[in-house]
């Protein structure tokens, strides 16, 4: 074969890789792992009250996408607790999966029926800690043909240096890491979808306010605001 020709094949054989795995509202499910009042007292990369806005944020993917959503808990009689009071509120129908013993919840016969029965391929998990809740479950999943995109802001661990070593490594076994803000935009896909619009901005108005302050801006503009002259220049 010529040269030319070998490397017209390689190029074409790297063309074709796929950049990257986009989330499918369809083919998608969520895991909320171990979120639960004692064990979020562990949590330093984040503060307390940006934590627990990004474990109820995290829960209420579910809800948002209409997504399968499977909830588990490490040990929650004894020191590590109950899960969030709010994420059982939220998902009162859902899979609770009470694990007594197995750190790694794919370790608990219950936990992998359960997100088996979802059916769906493609699982977005968080949980507490990173290196051990998050992590080991990734990889598993991983090891088992899922597509996993772990929501970095929705676990948490002792502080920052373990949080970037427990992320390198599931992203280093192909676990692709995302936070919620680019998890949503990814299942919505198109403002004009549903959910879309009408869904997000009030998702995304309590638990990413950055965004909702963009939205009552926008707003405040229109119904309450005047244009200088001068400001017509700026756009």
């Amino acid at each position: 074969m010529r040269l030319s020709s070998i490397f017209a094949a390689v190029t074409l054989g790297v063309s074709s890789v796929q950049a990257w795995n986009r989330l499918d509202k369809d083919n998608a499910a969520l895991l909320v792992i171990d979120h639960q009042v004692g064990l979020s007292q562990l949590v330093r990369d984040y503060s307390t009250n940006d934590f627990r806005n990004n474990m109820l944020a995290h829960a209420s993917i579910g809800n948002v996408f209409n997504l399968p959503t499977v909830l588990t808990t490490s040990s929650d009689t004894g020191p590590n607790g109950l899960l969030l009071k709010e994420i059982r509120d939220m998902h009162p129908n859902a899979t609770l999966v009470r694990r007594q013993g197995e750190v790694n919840a794919w370790d608990n016969a219950d936990f992998r029926a359960a997100v088996k029965a979802t059916g769906k391929k493609q699982l977005i998990i968080g949980g507490i800690v990173t290196e051990v809740c998050t992590a080991f479950l990734a990889l598993s999943l991983v090891d088992e043909g899922y597509e996993v995109f772990a929501n970095t802001e929705a676990s948490g661990t002792f502080d920052r240096r373990l949080a970037e070593d427990a992320n390198q490594r599931m992203e280093k076994a192909g676990v692709t890491l995302m936070g919620l803000f680019g998890i949503v935009c990814d299942l919505m896909r198109d403002w004009r979808n549903t959910p879309g619009l009408n869904e997000l901005l009030p998702y995304l108005d309590k638990y990413q306010f950055a965004y909702g302050l963009v939205a009552r801006h926008h707003a405040g503009a229109i119904v309450n605001g005047t244009l200088a002259a001068v400001e017509e220049a700026l756009i």
